[in-house]
């Protein structure tokens, strides 16, 4: 009886094991996503749980093996098992936009998930034996959609004491450059593009470093800091992002700040926010961290920033739809081929400026970086050049031409704003204007309204709307077709690719303009 049991154990562990690390592999991948904070990838899982069905499916029967070591259950449990490692290859192979990273704090979450299944299976054999082994392996394999929550508990000391020795050794080598501006960059949207140009218009003066890419985290900055920062830099551009209240002081508190720009607060992130309240006390963060010689630049355009700024005393406003005492952009021209706008300063000095950024919407984001440039002794007449030299910042308004078709890819983190601005912009072309999106979220009870919203600008804007999930995007597709779009043109795909492939697959006399806005990660 013994070696029957021996055997059935075996056959059971050899299917665990790859299911084991299949499923945890998976589950870690959505927990690094979702930031390995323990509270989002909760919400997380109670939205996506059907996803994970047969993991409980799995639960219950190595629940019931435990007390039931029968044949016919075995049997049971080992399909279940084969099943799980179907289901989860499929979801490996399926989850390629943004990889799984193994950081050092993933190689610890990993290592402490494999100790402790470990230890549990040496305690169940010294005090149970066999019998009821197969019975464990099928739950330490089905617990794994949420066992990256308990490791994430169980390392807290160990995480806590990490991110304290590498905080410090960034604010030390802070410490060692005593000379340098530190200006802090925050807002629900346009944060990394205002770093971008502003990080190229103080090139032309300074030495300056600034966090790359979209590194807004305390761990992000930390490792620009640590890696990056030298002697013979004069300033240091930090971007600074938040999906919770307390976000942006904690990273004030590293670095702080000694200038300061609020690009926007708009309803970003109101899934972790909850209201408009939080995220623009949250923005404001940066204002209150500044000392007392500190100048805070703010987007006069946005009505949330105009309701907060009377608090504050040093500041400077920018302006591109409206006007008001500051850096003003006047007489706007938008083509395809680029933008041109005219800065009036403070002091009533006036430039023209060109760019090959398209869209109005960009105007803000320059001028803004125009203002502190200045600010900081770059005369506007030597900003010029700079201005006209400006990139799109990858995945934002980048244009991509590829024969007949250009891609116009705004790609990254789409906001209501954003997305309405991007389609009035794909109006200007003449052409084919097709218009590829998953739809907006993290936008809370509103996610609805502005996907809805959405859809009725971009009814006006585009040519053939394709839409890419069924998940986010029905409001779009209510609010196209309420406004009178045709339907055969608005068409739902389930992956990306194919919603591409149609559109490069589309007749019709004319060049294509296809503009992606926004891409979903893994996690959603």
């Amino acid at each position: 009886m013994e070696v029957k049991i021996l055997i059935r154990t075996l056959i059971a562990l050899f299917i665990a094991a790859p299911a084991f690390w299949l499923t945890m592999r998976y589950n870690m991948h959505m927990f690094q996503l979702n930031g390995y904070k323990n509270g989002e990838h909760v919400h997380w899982i109670k939205k996506n749980i059907r996803q994970q069905w047969v993991l409980l499916f799995g639960l219950v029967l190595g629940i019931l093996r435990l007390f039931l070591p029968a044949l016919a259950l075995d049997i049971v449990m080992d399909l279940a098992l084969l099943l799980i490692l179907a289901v989860y290859r499929a979801m490996k192979l399926l989850n390629t936009k943004k990889k799984l990273v193994y950081t050092a704090r993933m190689k610890r979450l990993i290592a402490c998930n494999v100790i402790f299944s470990l230890v549990v299976l040496l305690l169940i054999g010294i005090f149970a034996g066999l019998r009821p082994m197969a019975g464990v392996f099928m739950i330490l394999v089905s617990i794994q959609f949420f066992m990256n929550i308990v490791v994430n508990i169980i390392n807290t000391p160990i995480e806590s004491g990490v991110r304290s020795f590498y905080v410090n050794d960034a604010k030390r080598k802070l410490k060692e450059v005593p000379n340098l501006k530190v200006i802090g960059v925050t807002g629900s949207y346009g944060k990394t593009s205002v770093k971008f140009y502003l990080l190229k218009l103080l090139q032309e003066k300074y030495q300056v470093l600034a966090t790359p890419e979209s590194y807004n985290t305390p761990m992000g900055v930390v490792k620009t800091i640590r890696e990056s920062l030298k002697p013979t830099h004069e300033i240091f551009i930090c971007e600074m992002g938040a999906r919770h209240v307390g976000d942006i002081k904690e990273l004030c508190d590293i670095v702080h700040p000694e200038y300061g720009i609020i690009t926007a607060v708009g309803p970003q992130h109101l899934e972790t926010f909850f209201n408009m309240d939080n995220i623009k006390n949250t923005k404001f963060e940066l204002a209150d961290a500044l000392p007392e010689n500190g100048m805070l630049f703010l987007n006069g355009d946005n009505a949330y920033i105009q309701e907060k700024a009377g608090e504050y005393d040093r500041k400077v406003f920018y302006f591109s739809q409206t006007e008001g005492e500051g850096y003003c952009a006047k007489d706007i021209s938008v083509s395809r081929l680029g933008t041109e706008f005219t800065v009036v300063a403070p002091d009533g000095e006036e430039e023209r400026f060109q760019m090959r950024l398209i869209g109005a919407h960009n105007v803000i984001n320059v001028i803004g970086a125009i203002a502190v440039a200045n600010t900081l002794g770059i005369a506007l007449a030597d900003l010029k050049i700079p201005v006209r030299r400006l990139e799109p910042v990858e995945h934002r308004m980048q244009m991509r031409d590829h024969g007949t078709v250009t891609v116009i890819d705004d790609a990254y983190n789409s906001n209501p704003v954003g997305s309405r601005a991007a389609v009035e912009t794909l109006a200007l072309f003449d052409g084919i204007r097709i218009l590829i999106t998953p739809g907006m979220v993290e936008l809370g009870e509103k996610e609805q309204e502005y996907n809805y919203k959405f859809g009725t600008y971009a009814a006006e804007c585009c040519d053939y709307i394709l839409l890419v999930g069924k998940k986010h995007t029905a409001p779009i597709r209510e609010g196209a077709l309420d406004k009178g779009f045709p339907e055969k043109k608005c068409l739902v795909y389930s992956r990306l690719e194919d919603a591409v492939s149609y559109a490069y697959a589309i007749k019709g006399q004319g060049h294509k303009y296809i503009l992606l806005e926004n891409d979903l990660p893994d996690n959603y």
